[in-house]
């Protein structure tokens, strides 16, 4: 049916609004502002939605809204600003569960509709449903639910299997449309079993890209059903993140300089090969370290998902001002995969106050390692790692990392012997130049803190 005109002009403007939303989300010092924009907007496409005449279970809708808007806005308030990557995995997999969810309910009204839209619905639904389940994977993985990666036997060949069943199935509800129950009941599961066995190897070294890529999912589903609902404010808004995400995906596969079909087919794991690593870990005191730092010119911080769990980044960032109260050089270096999604370092660094101007991406800073005195490494370990350069046998072969070992001075605080997400040792503990503070980040940059405030 033909809407009337104040309906289309409410999500044409929640439309418009989403578009500068997300605008204002492309740098940190907006993010803020385009979130509050793009909320504006959805609450103007939400009461353009409300205004169709005739519209049906309007009690119903209002008590979703209620119900999810209270449980959005209790979540976000409690949730910890280390524990955001998990948040945004399970929001990302709501969206594409939505979607998922909108295909369904119009496969069951059975209601006619061309092929081009059938098959835009198909397609949502299968991406929007592997989404949902993939989501909820990377979110139980971030969690510590799952703690260790799944990979069955013939992994790629299960994947290959059951996307073909999925293709086969969703094709034979364009050919069939109105599909039966059945059908429609079998399509789905194969969907949301396929996105569990997609995500369930890909450890947490992946997860950056993982989450973006089921971004990019979700955003791309929503276009779609925006489609098939005739609903404008959907479909602008889903390919917009859809494209942002897929964008995204790319930036970070080329940070980590590996294909996304390796990501998905080959997990990062161990190999338990690679060159003998020979030296030894030799470890330091905080008062040396804090020596260190106080009379170097120039330090470069380089931040990872260890300070994000001892929730250090107010010390690190209390430490920062003291080094250059005495005249210290201080700048923070961020890998693009840092952390457990896209973003993670910039956002923590950013809530305890840390100036955007300090926080350097790897093109920006990796020059300047050869001259810093020292690089103070916070609890990250794959992304500093030498083997990356220097080791063909290494899964982490050929992966842009940060220069740290080219600093006079490296200081690794770290909370035991242990590698990283990869599995892959790191060569850079055992070079000359390297020494170990071992221990939480919060409290060994509080001891450092104190040392640093009685040399004056």
């Amino acid at each position: 049916m033909s809407l009337p005109l104040y309906v289309q002009g409410a999500w044409f403007a929640g439309a418009l609004l989403f578009i500068f939303g997300l605008k204002g989300m492309s740098s940190p010092a907006s993010a803020r502002k385009g979130i509050i924009i793009a909320g504006y907007g959805m609450l103007i496409a939400i009461a353009g939605t409300f205004l169709i005449p005739g519209l049906h279970n309007l009690g119903l809708m209002a008590l979703a809204l209620v119900l999810g808007g209270a449980a959005a806005w209790i979540s976000g308030q409690k949730v910890k600003i280390t524990d955001m990557p998990q948040m945004v995995a399970i929001y990302n997999g709501m969206g594409g569960g939505a979607a998922a969810a909108i295909a369904a309910i119009e496969f069951a009204k059975g209601d006619a509709h061309s092929t081009a839209t059938t098959v835009l619905a198909v397609i949502g639904a299968l991406i929007g449903a592997v989404s949902f389940t993939g989501s909820c994977v990377a979110w139980a993985k971030l969690q510590g639910v799952l703690k260790k990666a799944h990979r069955l036997p013939a992994q790629n060949g299960v994947n290959v299997l059951l996307a073909l069943i999925a293709i086969g199935l969703g094709g034979a509800m364009v050919v069939l449309a109105p599909a039966q129950p059945e059908l429609i009941f079998g399509f789905f599961a194969v969907a949301l079993i396929l996105g569990l066995i997609v995500t369930l190897p890909i450890g947490g070294a992946d997860m950056p890209v993982v989450i973006s890529l089921f971004n990019a999912f979700t955003g791309l589903a929503v276009g779609f059903e925006g489609y098939v609902l005739g609903n404008p404010a959907l479909i602008i808004a889903g390919i917009v993140v859809g494209a942002a995400g897929t964008l995204l995906t790319q930036l970070m596969a080329k940070a980590m300089n590996r294909p996304l079909s390796n990501i998905l087919f080959t997990p990062m794991v161990a190999s338990g090969g690679g060159e003998a690593i020979s030296g030894s870990m030799k470890e330091v005191g905080a008062i040396d370290a804090a020596a260190m730092m106080r009379y170097a010119s120039k330090v470069i911080i380089v931040p990872g998902y260890g300070m994000a769990v001892a929730h250090a980044q107010h010390k690190v960032w209390e430490m920062t001002e003291i080094l250059e109260e005495a005249g210290v050089e201080v700048k923070f270096a961020i890998h693009p995969v840092a952390g457990r999604m896209p973003g993670h370092m910039n956002v923590l660094l950013a809530e305890a106050g840390v100036p955007y101007d300090k926080i350097f991406d790897l093109e920006e800073i990796n020059g300047e390692f050869g001259q810093a005195d020292v690089a103070l490494i916070i609890g990250a370990n794959d992304v500093v790692n030498p083997s990356a350069r220097t080791d063909k046998a290494s899964p982490i072969y050929g992966m842009p990392i940060l220069n740290a070992d080219m600093a006079q001075n490296v200081i690794v605080i770290k909370r035991g012997k242990g590698t990283g997400y990869s599995g892959v040792e790191n060569a850079l503990f055992y070079t000359d130049n390297c020494r170990m503070l071992y221990g939480d980040a919060q409290p060994m940059a509080g001891e450092i803190i104190q040392h640093l405030k009685t040399m004056g």
